[in-house]
This record gives C-alpha cells, structure tokens and sequence, in this order.
C-alpha cells in the first residue's frame, strides 16, 4: 500500500538538494531579473533525460547528452534569454563552457555538470557574462532555492511552476519535486520546456530512465498549444539517495510508488504549462476513444488538439463540433463519419455524424468555461488517447509578432 502527498519546495523538496538563481543581463546585457540558476546535489546521483526530437538541436541539447553518458552527474546550469541554438561550433563551445565554470566552482568535473537554455534562437550567448556571474550562482545555493531557479528560466511565462510530492510505501518514505518553464511553442514530442525533476528515493539508474520516459509520455508529450517544437526541450531527472534503504527494484511496490510519484510531478508541470499557454484563456482536453489502434487515436487526437479553427471556435465560446469532424476526418485515420459521437463534457454535440436535440445555449455554456472536456467517440475498436491544449487567441498573435 502507497500513498502520495503534494507537498512544497520544487526542486528542493528531496532531501539534499540546493537551487540558487542571479540576474547577469544575458538577454539585453542589463541585469534586470533572474535569468540564470543552478539545480546540484550534496550528494551522488544518478541522472537521465529526455531530449527533443527535433532534428535541429541547441547546444545545450547536445552538450547534456554527452555529459549524461558519465556517472554521478551532480547539477544543471539553465539560463533564459538565449536558447544558444542555431550557433554553430561556437555555441557547443558556450555550452561546455558554461559547464566547466559550474563545475569549477562546485568542485565537480565538467562532465558531471548538465546546461539548458531557453529563449531565442539564433544568437550567440553571452557567455562571458554568463561566466563571470557563476561564483555568486554557487554561494547562492540554498534548500529554498526552487522558486528562485523556477523564477529565472521563465521567458514568456507569466507565472514560475513548481511541484513536489511526498511518496509513502510501506515503512519508506521518499520525496520527488520538480519545476518547469513553458507557454510558447508547446507540441509533442516534447513540448518547449524545460523540466528538472529531482528525487531523494534511491533509484538505480535503469529504473529512473524508464519511470521517466513512462512519466513524460502521459504528460509532457500529451501537451500543445501552438503545434511548434522547439530546439531546446529538456526534461531531466536526478536521484540521489538521500531518503536511504536499499535500491528500489523494478517490479516491487517501492518502484510502482515511485512511478506513481513521478507521474504525478510531470502531468502537474505539464497541465501548467497549458494553462500559463501564450494569450490563451482556456485549457481543453480532448479524448479521442473507441480507435482502432492507440496511434489512430493519438493522430486524431492531436489533430483536434492543434487544428486551428476548432481553437479559434474555442476562443469565442462556440463548441462547433463541425471543425472537430473535420479535423478527424483530414488527420488521415479510419473512421466511418456516420458512427461517430462527439461530446462536450457529458453533453452530445454529434451523435452517429450528426446534431442531436441537446440546446445549444448548454453546449455554449460549456464552451466558455476557463476549462472542460471534449471527447470523440470514433465507434472502431476500444484504443484512447488524450492531449491536453488550448484555444486561439489574437494576443496569441500579437504576442508572437516578434521575438
């Protein structure tokens, strides 16, 4: 028997891990906010990633993936400001640079250090600003240092995101906490993000690679706002310890809890993600269910997810199931239009292809509330899939002018 319990600190809920964050300019070269931090731990850990799979990738991306090859990686260096994507050999040289000062001032090898970054694409970082703002970032370290950290990668989020949860199985009791940054560019796989995940359970290295691929593939890859994927996304998970016992093994209670746990941290981040979307003011899910095949429900779900009609008809409160059809139909999955139900929340929209007598004045009430469901019954097998999205806004538009 397990039980899970939201708790507070981010990143630094676990036992023994610190944050810090400090402004050094590196998007105008005035320091006016926080826009770089630093996630470590006190002790050994065991880490593992999920990376974009977008074929163009930053030099953050490709920096991290060769450290994470090594063990004991102890901390992450992310910054906002500049995605250092698009760089070229000097931006891969940026990225190692930036990890060599963190680990020289933690004490570490380069290698055991990790780099992300998040803002715009195309210009070089500046790095010696970066460099020189290192020494304060590490005597900043602190427990309470998550929000802080959460705070300095924002670009255009309007609010930091956080979450942790206190995992109890048996006589062991573990912590896992996390904190993410994401509103613009959101589509799997993955979303424009940035996400560390941290965790005090002792966890071996096989297992904490598949509770986190599981995790990301029901949240972070179930997200979108916009249909574009970025260069840049990172979700990455540290565990070190810390909480004591024996490794947790695959198969047993303790790792099933810990699946749970790690889960739940994800869909949280991720569901915020949505609801800070760029100049959007409702957060849908769409189910597609009764599919054939898991992947013809996944496309037409994301089709729905991202058609952008159907997201303009959200904007305005006006729950047009037509667009919803049309979307199924062109996401180039097998369906018979004649068998196909469609629902807001519990209400009928369409019923075998077609409109029921439900009033229309309930389907609108629906439709412009902050939040509700849409599910399409495709009537061809019994596979489901959800995503998570939102609807379409001008300031969405205008906020996405320019950079």
């Amino acid at each position: 028997m397990s039980a899970l319990r939201k708790i507070s600190g981010g990143v630094c809920a676990p036992a023994g891990f610190v944050a810090s964050a400090v402004a050094c300019g590196i998007k105008t070269g005035t320091a006016t906010r926080d826009d770089l931090a630093l996630i470590a731990s006190r002790h050994e850990t065991v880490a593992a990633a999920t990376f974009t799979t977008n074929r163009v990738k930053a030099a953050p991306v490709i920096v991290s993936g060769e450290n994470l090859r090594g063990r004991d990686t102890r901390a992450v260096i992310l910054n906002s400001g500049n995605a250092n994507a698009c760089t070229g050999n000097q931006g891969l040289a940026d990225a190692r640079r930036m990890t060599s000062a963190a680990a020289s001032a933690l004490g570490l090898l380069d290698a055991q250090v990790l780099v992300c970054s998040t803002g715009r694409i195309g210009i070089p970082l500046p790095i010696d600003r970066i460099e020189s703002a290192i020494p304060e970032l590490v005597r900043s370290l602190h427990r309470k240092g998550s929000e802080s950290a959460a705070r300095a990668i924002m670009t255009s989020d309007t609010v930091p995101k956080e979450a942790a949860v206190s995992v109890s199985v048996g006589e062991r009791t573990f912590r896992i906490g996390g904190l993410a940054k994401g509103a613009g560019m959101i589509d799997p796989n993955m979303a424009t993000m940035l996400a560390v995940v941290t965790t005090d359970a002792p966890v071996p290295k096989a297992v904490l690679r598949s509770a986190l691929k599981d995790a990301v593939g029901l949240s972070f890859n179930r997200i979108t706002v916009d249909g574009d994927m970025s260069t840049n996304d990172t979700v990455l998970i540290f565990a070190n310890g810390a909480a004591g016992g024996d490794p947790i093994a695959e198969g047993t209670p303790e790792a099933a809890a810990f699946r749970s746990g790690v889960e739940s941290v994800c869909r949280t981040l991720a569901r915020k993600i949505v609801e800070d979307g760029e100049g959007t003011t409702k957060v849908i899910e769409v189910l597609v269910r009764g599919a054939a095949r898991l992947s013809h429900a996944r496309t037409a779900a994301e089709a729905v997810a991202n058609s952008t009609l159907t997201k303009c008809a959200w904007a305005g409160g006006d729950p047009n199931w037509g667009r919803i059809l049309d979307a199924v139909g062109y996401s180039g999955v097998k369906i018979h239009p004649e068998k196909v139900d469609i629902f807001y929340e519990n209400l009928p929209v369409a019923l075998g292809g077609a409109p029921p007598s439900t009033p229309a004045e309930s389907l609108r009430a629906i439709a412009a509330r902050d939040a509700f469901r849409v599910t399409i019954d495709l009537h061809m097998g019994d596979a489901a899939y959800e995503v998570l999205t939102t609807d379409l806004t001008e300031e969405y538009v205008r906020l996405n002018l320019g950079e």
